[in-house]
């Protein structure tokens, strides 16, 4: 972990917001159901002889020179040896619904990719230790390494969870955005393109020190009224907001994926209790009760399927959901049988309008 500035003082937050940004997305999926191919070079994209392009490139590849949006007939050039897997778009879906989930617990979420989101975790007292809780949350979670900064803009946020990529924690204090950002190339700044980069250039301006301490009358002969914003920028002075989503989910889970395959009943059992116990928390925190618990198995070979059962009282305590879950997982678990995932989830969420105490089964999948 980074931090910016002296974190020994006392520091007002005037926003926080935090910029989540996975590793090597598409590639980093793939392994999760191919771990055989960790450490070896590959890309996610097409086939060269299709006219294909690089997706997302390991980082054993990017080292060789790979990546992204590459053509894979100039990366096969660059690694003879380079694996090429087509993307599988269903199971990126939904690692980063799993991942948007988890960021929604911390507070509303802008997404702006499969694998890229903003965070407003303003109304947190003290947001400083959120950056590698959600980073850690993250991971643990679903097996997928992300890189985090928080900052007190957008354009710092996701400049510091590039510092230090991969699995990088980047914090930026306020007061320090300028000084950090000075250094850097004019690149890095949210707007500042390839052509413009090289306008700023011609006038001896290489990093975002330079483009702020420049004379604005000088800015404003080759950019105009972009001139004033380019500097603002520079100083890591951006407005913008944090846009999330409105409305209630349609569902909140937790899953788990094992180091190791297992059969051990009382570690399955623990996990399901462990999950739980995170579905209903989520749940108090939005005031809501749900109405259907799923769980999801993933054996050692991969067959991965889900199954529910549908309760007409909502429930929202972790001791229910739990003893739902174990009522499904006993039924569907053959004694013995290696699993490598099991995951919690609840849906046909519903407002609390009042207290209810028990549940009785409607259905079961």
């Amino acid at each position: 972990m980074s931090i910016f500035g002296d974190f020994s003082q006392a520091y007002r937050w005037p926003r926080a917001i935090l910029h989540l940004d996975m590793d090597a997305f598409y590639v980093n999926v793939h392994l999760l159901d191919h771990p055989e191919d960790a450490g070896v070079p590959l890309v996610i994209g097409g086939q060269p002889q299709s006219r294909g392009v690089v997706a997302s490139a390991s980082y054993e590849a990017r080292k060789l020179g790979v990546r992204s949006a590459m053509p894979t007939s100039t990366a096969v050039r660059l690694c003879p040896a380079l694996k090429i897997i087509p993307a599988n778009w269903p199971r990126i879906r939904e690692c980063s619904r799993q991942v948007m989930a988890i960021l929604a617990e911390y507070g509303p979420v802008e997404q702006i990719s499969v694998d890229e989101a903003y965070i407003d975790v303003g109304e947190w007292a003290d947001p400083l230790p959120l950056a590698e809780a959600v980073r850690t949350a993250v991971y643990t979670q679903t097996q997928l390494p992300a890189s985090v900064g928080l900052a007190t803009s957008k354009l710092v946020a996701k400049v510091a969870s590039d510092h230090e990529k991969p699995a990088g924690c980047t914090i930026i204090l306020p007061g320090h955005e300028a000084a950090f950002l000075a250094p850097l190339p004019t690149r890095v700044i949210w707007g500042i393109g390839p052509r413009t980069a090289e306008k700023l250039a011609g006038l001896g301006i290489q990093t975002c020190g330079a483009l702020a301490a420049a004379e604005t009358a000088v800015l404003r002969a080759q950019f105009g009224r972009q001139a004033e914003d380019l500097q603002r920028r520079a100083l890591g002075r951006d407005e913008r907001q944090v846009h999330a989503e409105r409305g209630q989910p349609k569902s909140i889970s937790q899953e788990w994926t094992f180091n190791q395959d297992v059969a051990d009943p009382a570690v399955l059992q623990e996990q399901l209790r462990k999950q739980s116990a995170s579905v209903a928390q989520s749940l108090q925190k939005r005031h809501l009760l749900a109405h259907t618990v799923r769980v999801k198995f993933r054996w050692a070979d991969f067959t991965t399927f889900t199954r529910q059962k549908s309760v007409e009282i909502g429930v929202d305590d972790a001791e229910a959901i739990y003893r739902l879950a174990l009522a499904i997982w006993q039924e569907n678990w053959p004694p013995g049988q290696r699993m490598r995932l099991i995951g919690v989830g609840v849906s046909g969420l519903a407002e609390i309008t009042q207290r209810q105490l028990g549940f009785r089964f409607l259905d079961e999948t």
